[in-house]
């Protein structure tokens, strides 16, 4: 009973071990679908684009295509709505035989980029197949002495439905004497048997008729019956018994014939030949059975026949018999579980899909190249597979999903380097020892345009010789691009520019196919010495890529122009003296030669000279000099003819004359006129250019100079009318002092009360010139009396006391006291320090900003006595009508507030007034007594 329960559990063990693989299989896959089985075709399946997360109008595009692992296809897409649909009636039973979970795997590939998705349909059962015993009638002799609970086995019946569509239950019509028991295994009845309830007697009821019902558990609830025909016999009455009903053993695949996979045994308490007991395979038993195993029927000894092999059942189920040799033979039922152990006999199967060839260049890296399939029929670690590239190469593989991998580019390609990669693909399982297969894929590189052509040189240079002929050839520009196909196909153009102004294409052209450069003109060395072009090679590539030859074309010259004498005229008339020494230079020739180098060098020589030669000529110079002293004899003119003549290959020469006529010493000769005509000594270019490169300087420097002028008088202008809207004037109508002797000046402040600080009387406009020298006299003789002592011989000057008294006191009025005929000119310190003189004084000013500079406080002497100006003493002899009421003038150094009105700077204007003579008796008195009046007033103040 021990060993039963054993069994027991080891069975159940190996049953989950099972589930939880079929379970972990559907939790490795990424979409899980479940549809009963026998749907229609068109059946909903699921929405296979929407639950992937594809966009359905790219699913046409992309090619979405549903791939089954087997070769029937049971399903399809809808490219148009991305639905997924049953393509063919599925069933279940011949699907899946004897399988719990029937799961249909399908790969949903689509490419732009190759994308791949494992997806699972798991087919459910329906209750479509109702239980069916093996036949419809079984008969049973049960000897009338087998006691109470005696139990007989009974033929069930099979229903290829699982789960609960499967055989749930078993009913036995009723009986006195029989009850139905069965086990149940795993959830499915594994044995059926009639238990005898009480003992059989013969002579009561010879035969027990019973029908048999099998019922499944779906719904609705099928059925099957069968009857059962039991015939009551007196005879052998113990059926043999085995040790255990249920026996549990394994095998290993490809287990040799002959292996012997285990022994049961059975006893029989009958003796003689009803115990004698043999053994055999139950009816029941399936064909496989008999076809795998042999079973002994003496010892019991069940062996392997045929070929065990896991991939194809993992389990076997034995029923055996064990039958006495009674004459009525009772028999004796157990059960053998087999178990087939997998080894690792069955290699990785490969299988390359989606295979996107050629390969381009530029494929950036994680590209999928294609899918690989690795299937392995073993299981556990015999059936897990890794693949790997055994060849270095860029490509590497990755897991995708179980067993399936993805070939995805793993570095740079370049198809200049090399074009094609054999990639040897090797899948090895983990089985011990490994199997493994490999495949060898080769990968084309496709090219793209990542190369531009290139040139030998990216600089060139080439000499043409002018007056070539147009069209001529005169270079060929190769280029190379190592792309293929169209990305190598070279066109040359040449970039657009310029010659002096002349597009380039009006010189040369070339060849867009094989670079040859054509001359379209003749060049002229004169005109164009030299000039560079851009050859641009371009590939035929998406995008096109290109490429630059920088060619320098020098024009050579050659002696294509003669000698061009620079003479106005073409005989050049000359006039020399008589009396002209040999070795004296008579006249110059001079030609020019527009060609270069030695084409340009010029010698001179005389034609046709015969006799005795007068005159000789430089070869470099062209200086023509007489040869000999002038004899009675010569003639009074000769021509000679000059030839000038280059240094080309062939040589170019040109002729001139030269009339040379002899005149007196005492003749005009118009030697200079004719120099000027015959002998052209124009500026260079060069100094043309000089010439107008100093005209527009010098334009520029007097246009600076007058641009400054005219800022510095506007600047002037604005201060002086600045100064005039500052100053307040305050003139009468006796006009000006200084130059008509007409005006008599007043000091006056902006204050509201004018008060006159220095009032100056001048003699009336009628006084002689005398008058006016007396009145200078005057004046001196005041300076000579007048003597104003400084307060303090030690000056010391604040530097920004004095800006503040040179911006608050006028210069003209400074110019005024000074330069008046009799105004007084005392030199008052502008800023004192204290004295140590105890009779000097000493002058303040205020200090600080804002302060009115005319503020000042006068001290006297020790203790602030006043000091009195001293009076000039007027000699008798002092013209009368020079009245100078209050003498001396006196100067009021007055202190105002120091207000706002007061920081303004006092203005000093002088007014004149007019007096006649006939009036100037009549004010006398009146002018004195107010001068005496001013007078008392400054000395209070």
């Amino acid at each position: 009973m021990l060993k039963a329960t054993l069994d027991c559990q080891r069975r159940s063990r190996l049953f989950l071990l099972l589930l939880l693989q079929m379970s972990w299989d559907v939790v490795l896959s990424q979409l899980h679908y479940i549809i009963s089985e026998e749907s229609k075709h068109g059946t909903f399946v699921g929405r296979i684009a929407q639950d992937l997360g594809l966009d359905i109008g790219e699913i046409n595009s992309r090619i979405l295509r549903v791939v089954s692992t087997d070769e029937k296809e049971y399903f399809q897409v809808n490219l148009q709505n991305g639905i997924l649909f049953v393509k063919e009636t599925i069933d279940r039973e011949q699907l899946c035989p004897g399988i719990q979970l029937c799961i249909i795997p399908l790969q949903v590939i689509v490419d732009k980029p190759v994308q791949m998705y494992h997806i699972d349909v798991e087919i459910e059962d329906v209750n479509d197949n109702k239980p069916a015993f093996p036949s419809t009638m079984s008969t049973l002799v049960i000897s009338e002495l087998m006691p109470a609970g005696s139990r007989f086995h009974v033929q069930g019946a099979a229903d290829p439905d699982l789960g609960t569509n499967s055989i749930t239950n078993y009913e036995l019509s009723a009986s006195d004497h029989f009850a139905l028991d069965f086990q149940k295994y795993m959830n499915q009845i594994r044995s059926l048997e009639l238990v005898l309830k009480k003992s059989l007697d013969r002579e009561k009821q010879a035969v027990h008729n019973l029908t048999l019902t099998a019922y499944d558990g779906g719904k609705p609830r099928l059925s099957g019956t069968s009857e059962i025909v039991i015939t009551v016999e007196d005879l052998n009455d113990n059926a043999p018994t085995f040790i255990q009903p249920f026996y549990q053993t394994s095998v290993i695949e490809n287990a040799p014939k002959g292996t012997l996979v285990i022994k049961v045994n059975a006893t029989d308490l009958d003796q003689g030949k009803n115990g004698k007991i043999l053994y055999a395979f139950s009816k029941a038993a399936i064909e496989d059975v008999s076809n795998m195993f042999s079973l002994d029927k003496h010892t019991g000894e069940i062996k392997v026949i045929g070929e065990v092999d896991y991939e194809q059942a993992k389990m076997y189920e034995i029923q055996i018999d064990a039958v006495d040799n009674g004459e009525v033979q009772l028999i004796g039922h157990c059960k053998v579980l087999v178990t087939v152990v997998d080894i690792n006999d069955n290699p990785p199967e490969m299988t390359v899909t989606s295979l996107a060839l050629p390969v381009p260049e530029d494929s950036p890296q994680g590209t999928t190249i294609a899918i690989i399939k690795v299937r392995d029929q073993d299981s556990s670690v015999n059936g897990k597979v890794n693949c790997h590239i055994t060849n270095s190469s860029p490509f590497k593989i990755l897991r995708a999903f179980k067993g399936d991998f993805s070939l995805i580019v793993d570095g740079q390609l370049d198809r200049e380097t090399r074009a094609q990669y054999e990639v040897v693909v090797v899948a090895r399982d983990e089985g011990s020892p490994p199997l493994s297969v490999q495949k060898t894929l080769k990968i084309d590189i496709s090219d793209v345009n990542d190369n531009a052509p290139v040139f030998q040189q990216p600089v060139d240079t080439i000499f043409i010789k002018e007056n070539n002929p147009p069209g001529s050839l005169v270079y060929t520009a190769t280029a190379s691009d190592p792309d293929v196909g169209q990305n190598s196909f070279i066109t040359y153009s040449i970039s657009d520019s310029t010659i002096d102004g002349i597009p380039i294409s009006s010189y040369i052209s070339i060849n867009p196919e094989n670079g040859k450069v054509f001359a379209l003109a003749s060049f002229d060395h004169e005109q164009v010495t030299y000039f560079q072009c851009h050859i641009i090679a371009t590939d035929s590539g998406l995008p096109p890529l290109s490429s630059n030859l920088a060619l320098n074309i020098f024009i050579e010259d050659i002696n294509d122009n003669s000698p061009t004498f620079t003479t106005i005229f073409p005989t050049l008339t000359v006039k020399t003296p008589k009396s002209i020494q040999p070795g004296d230079l008579v006249t110059k020739v001079r030609a020019a030669d527009i060609d270069s180098g030695y084409n340009a060098l010029i010698s001179y020589n005389l034609k046709d000279i015969t006799g005795k030669i007068l005159f000789i000529i430089s070869h470099n110079s062209g200086e023509i000099s007489l040869r000999r002293p002038i004899t009675d004899s010569d003639y009074e003119e000769y021509t000679l003819v000059v030839v000038a003549k280059d240094h080309g290959e062939p040589a170019m020469s040109t002729t001139t004359e030269v009339v040379i006529s002899f005149v007196d010493s005492d003749q005009e000769i118009l030697y200079d006129n004719q120099n000027a005509k015959g002998i052209i000594d124009d500026f260079s270019e060069a100094n043309i250019y000089l010439v107008v490169a100093i005209c527009i300087i010098s334009s520029l420097f007097l246009i600076t100079l007058i641009v400054f002028t005219v800022l510095r008088w506007q600047k002037c202008r604005d201060e002086v009318k600045e100064l005039k809207e500052n100053y307040n004037i305050c003139s009468n109508t006796g006009g000006s002092w200084v130059y008509s002797q007409q005006t008599q000046y007043r000091v006056c402040s902006n204050s509201s009360q004018p008060k006159n600080d220095l009032i100056v009387f001048t003699p009336n406009s009628s006084q002689t010139a005398s008058n006016e020298e007396q009145l200078n006299q005057f004046a001196a003789l005041r300076n000579s009396f007048y003597h104003p002592k400084h307060p303090n011989p030690d000056w010391r000057y604040s530097a920004s006391l004095k800006a503040a008294m040179q911006g608050a006191v006028h210069m003209e009025g400074a110019a005024v006291l000074r330069g008046a005929a009799v105004g007084l000119e005392p030199q008052w310190p502008t800023v004192s320090s204290a004295t140590t003189d105890p009779e000097g004084g000493e002058v303040s000013p205020p200090v600080g900003a804002g302060v009115n500079c005319n503020s000042w406080t006068f001290k006297y002497g020790p203790g602030n006595q006043k000091q009195p100006v001293p009076v000039p003493q007027i000699p008798p002899d002092f013209p009368e009508n020079f009245i100078i009421p209050g003498s001396p003038a006196i100067i009021s150094i007055r202190q105002d507030q120091p207000s706002a009105q007061a920081q303004k700077s006092n203005f000093i204007t002088f007014g004149k007034k007019e007096e006649t003579k006939k009036k100037k008796k009549k004010k006398k008195g009146k002018n004195q007594e107010k001068a005496n009046n001013n007078t008392n007033d400054n000395n209070d103040q």
